[in-house]
């Protein structure tokens, strides 16, 4: 399944639109049906969908952001002191902007971009199944990433559709050859999320990997995109660091949020603390998670995945799981691994309609009824 950076000629974005109009349904459909088992979960007006999904968690520090800009502050109970300046500017840029020429709230305007930019990343994912494995692989791809049990996320306000659809349009430029458009979408992932890390990796890769085996010259175009890779991540934590006044305020203001890198230490004591307390259950299914997981990279290695969504990949579970904050929201935070759901697709698109269509809705439903649980009960950070 390797793919060399160029081999796909350019497509008109009408007729490829066209025919990504059927993941484009799917995931509305999957996004409405989750939508629809929150809303009859629990109508109580505290746990209302509209008001899970834009006005809790995250979802209040980037609404914030939006309103009055950075320089929010919260203290807790135990003494620390979380800064909103753990929090990447773009989505509270577009709230601002989406709120200011609309009649929408900056929330409900939250709720908009997701919305918008889970449709973008689906198209993407579509094209990039689509140019590895052909169109039905392509369409399982996208709904199957709709259809993940943590899979609401993306019809909140938060980052991770709007993310996703940087990260995977940015590998699909890669893939294609286009190494300047590849850059400049890397920057606006890394004005998204941390994880914008990740894609700039893949670019910065990908890059010498093709320079070093002389399918590509090292031109103005792939140099350009080297450069514009990493700035967008690079410009936010150059200015928290200027408005903190140390060269490691972001890193600091993470390790006061809890969310410090710590090689995964934490995250395996958690782990090793569950199989051994009064929850071996749960550590049992933790562990077989991670089994599925590891399987699952396994595959992509074994099935030759192109190198920038090997990297890409990579990156994203290492950054998930090597956090040590919140552990709950690791799921979360994988969410925009597409790659890991690519063998699936593969070999989904291989099996008979009906088998496939009745995984993906199964999947659907069982990801409404986990998001509907998870919402009314922890949630997300």
């Amino acid at each position: 399944m390797t793919l060399l950076a160029g081999a796909a000629p350019p497509s008109a974005a009408a007729p490829a639109l066209r025919r990504a109009a059927p993941a484009l349904l799917i995931v509305a459909a999957v996004r409405l049906l989750g939508v629809v088992v929150l809303e009859l979960w629990d109508p109580a007006g505290e746990k209302a969908a509209v008001r899970l999904l834009s006005e809790r968690w995250d979802s209040v520090w980037y609404a914030s952001i939006a309103e009055h800009g950075y320089g929010r502050t919260v203290r807790t109970g135990d003494g620390g002191v979380h800064s909103d300046l753990a929090f990447f500017p773009l989505l509270p840029v577009l709230e601002r902007l989406v709120a200011a020429v609309s009649p929408l709230s900056v929330s409900g305007a939250g709720l908009l971009v997701s919305a918008v930019a889970s449709l973008a990343a689906a198209w993407g994912l579509f094209a990039v199944g689509e140019l590895l494995s052909g169109r039905r692989a392509g369409l399982l791809l996208a709904a199957l990433w709709a259809a993940v049990p943590v899979g609401i996320v993306q019809s909140m306000a938060y980052t991770e559709s709007l993310f996703t659809a940087f990260a995977v349009w940015a590998l699909w430029a890669l893939l294609t050859g286009r190494w300047a458009v590849a850059g400049a979408l890397s920057a606006l992932a890394g004005l998204t999320r941390p994880a914008g890390l990740a894609v700039a990796a893949a670019v910065v890769v990908t890059a010498a990997a093709a320079v070093a085996s002389g399918r590509e010259r090292a031109g103005g175009r792939l140099a350009l995109g080297v450069v514009l890779a990493p700035l967008g991540w690079l410009g936010f934590v150059g200015w928290v660091a200027v408005r903190t006044g140390s060269p490691l305020g972001y890193l600091e203001t993470q390790e006061q949020w809890g969310n410090g890198f710590d090689g995964g230490r934490a995250f395996a004591a958690f782990v090793l603390d569950r199989l051994t307390g009064t929850a071996p259950l749960a550590g049992l299914a933790l562990c077989g998670g991670l089994a599925l997981l590891g399987w699952a990279c396994v595959l992509c290695v074994r099935m030759r995945l192109p190198l920038p969504l090997l990297v890409y990949g990579g990156a994203m579970v290492a950054l998930a799981l090597c956090g040590a904050g919140y552990f709950g929201s690791k799921p979360r935070l994988l969410l925009p691994a597409f790659p890991l759901l690519l063998p699936a697709a593969v070999a989904l698109a291989r099996a008979r309609p009906a088998a496939a269509a009745l995984t993906v809705g199964g999947a659907a439903l069982g990801a409404a009824l986990y998001g509907a649980v998870w919402l009314t009960g922890s949630g997300p950070p």
